[in-house]
């Protein structure tokens, strides 16, 4: 029995046997040649057998046959290999190794097997662990966020009693203001009168802002009654500047109570926060950011602090009503004068300026005119510069169709200087329009500017009058008769 086919690694070894049946003198043998065979790999496929055994290989060469016959058997198919040598070629691993090998894998399995059990009880018994430590956790901070929205309820409590305190004395201090003020008004009428007359002649804008007859004889009632007048004025500054430390500490107290509010939101909302609800989301790295500025003892500390200086501007303030209410004592018996010379000289000022408003009225009113005139004069001017736009869109148009004709084509003909002489003369008629819009427009803006002026002259006449006429004689014109010492009317 012969095998047929060779492998990439077979190896043709043995002597060289002479061709039976010879009857010539045997040949000499050649050089018997021992190289190492090198098998042709495909591309991508050097390594797939890299579990053959890396040995080498003789190869012989085999002498020819002379006779015929063995010739074409040699040439009709390959050199056999004995079953000896293809078994050597193909035996790896003894069965020894074979189960090793599968005992080995068994132990392996084994032993992953009995590891997984053992990680998964281990696993269980961490979870539930940690699921009860979770929730003691998750218990403690309920109770702890109960326990803060206690003491934020009990210092809310405490602010708003004071808030509530604080305001009411507020609006104690600035009744005695106002009643001070009255008292002030009323007693000190020629003093009151006269320095409301000059601050409200204060406003007088420009050119009125003279020193008129009126303003000397307003000047000369300040001037005697000077003592009351600085004890009223220290006395309604002081209290102005307490009343804006109240309201810093009303601000303060409004702060720290809204404060409490957010927080006290926003501790409920974490209180009544669930495993199951919709609201919760993870926050990676905010357990490591530490923002908080106070601990319990400086945050309790806060808001005592705000209280004890709220109960201390209200003391402050205390103080002030009494000593306001024994000044309204002092200001009893103050004489007034100069009362009719002022008012005389009221009325004189009065009469001039009324005559110099009509005056700047009538001038007024025939620029307004003009202006009218003017702004139509503009107004035709725009719609035909703007009528003037849309032939010249068309020439230009025209004019840039005609460049793309073709080659020759392209010829200065008459339309072609009839488009351009369109377009230059459309071109310099809007230039003369709009060169005398911009004249009519300069017109236009010198007369603005002349009614602008005018308007400002007649409001500063309008606002001088409004002072003397409204302001300054009609508190003059009530001076009271029978007034009433501390009592707001």
């Amino acid at each position: 029995m012969e095998f047929l086919g060779t492998t990439q690694t077979a190896t043709y070894c043995g002597p060289k046997k002479p061709c039976g049946g010879s009857v010539l003198p045997p040949v000499a043998s050649g050089p018997t040649i021992q190289e190492c065979y090198q098998p042709y790999y495909l591309p991508g496929y050097r390594y797939l057998n890299a579990w053959r055994p890396s040995l080498f290989y003789k190869v012989a060469n085999a002498q020819t046959c002379l006779d015929e016959a063995a010739t074409c058997r040699s040439a009709l198919r390959p050199p056999t290999i004995l079953p000896a040598d293809r078994s050597a070629l193909f035996c790896r691993y003894s069965p020894q190794d074979w189960d090793r090998s599968n005992r080995l894998q068994l132990c392996g399995a084994e032993a992953s097997r009995l590891w997984a059990g053992r990680m998964t009880g281990d696993s269980m018994k961490l979870m539930q662990d940690k699921d009860q430590l979770t929730r003691q956790m998750q218990e403690g901070t309920c109770r702890n966020l109960g326990q803060r929205l206690s003491d934020i309820g009990f210092w809310k409590s405490e602010l708003n009693y004071e808030l509530e305190r604080l305001l009411n004395e507020n609006h104690s201090l600035d009744a005695i203001k106002r009643r001070l003020e009255c008292a002030a008004e009323e007693l000190r009428c020629p003093l009151q009168v006269a320095l409301e007359c000059l601050y409200q002649r204060e406003k007088r804008i420009g050119i009125d802002l003279v020193h008129d007859n009126v303003e000397k004889n307003l000047i000369r009632e300040v001037d005697m009654i000077k003592c009351c007048q600085e004890q009223m004025r220290k006395l309604a500054q002081r209290i102005d500047i307490q009343m804006r430390d109240n309201r810093d500490a009303q601000h303060a107290l409004e702060r720290d109570l809204e404060d409490k509010n957010s927080a006290e939101f926003i501790d409920e909302k974490c209180l009544n926060l669930r495993n199951t609800s919709d609201c919760i989301s993870f926050f990676h790295g905010v357990e490591k950011i530490d923002g908080t500025i106070s601990v319990p003892e400086t945050w309790a500390k806060f808001s005592n602090d705000n209280i004890r200086h709220s109960q201390n501007m209200r003391a402050n303030s205390i103080r002030l009503r009494e000593e306001a209410q024994n000044l309204f004592d002092v200001l009893a018996d103050q004489l007034w004068r100069q009362f009719t010379n002022t008012n005389l000289a009221f009325s004189a000022r009065i009469a001039e300026e009324t005559e110099v408003k009509n005056k700047l009225q009538t001038q007024l009113a025939k620029t307004l005119q003009e202006i009218f005139q003017t702004e139509s004069t503009i107004m035709l001017l725009e719609r035909s510069i703007m009528a003037k736009e849309c032939p010249l869109k068309v020439a230009q148009t025209r004019l840039e169709c005609r460049t793309r004709r073709p080659n020759v084509e392209l010829c200065r003909d008459g339309p072609q200087f009839k488009l351009v002489n369109e377009v230059f003369t459309i071109d310099d008629t809007l230039q003369t329009l709009k060169l005398r819009l911009r004249e009519t427009r300069d017109t236009l803006q010198l007369l603005v500017m002349t009614k602008c002026r005018l308007e400002h002259e007649l409001a500063i006449k309008a606002n001088t009058l409004c002072i003397d006429k409204e302001k300054c004689m009609a508190v003059r014109k009530t001076f009271p008769s029978t007034p009433c010492m501390g009592v707001c009317p």
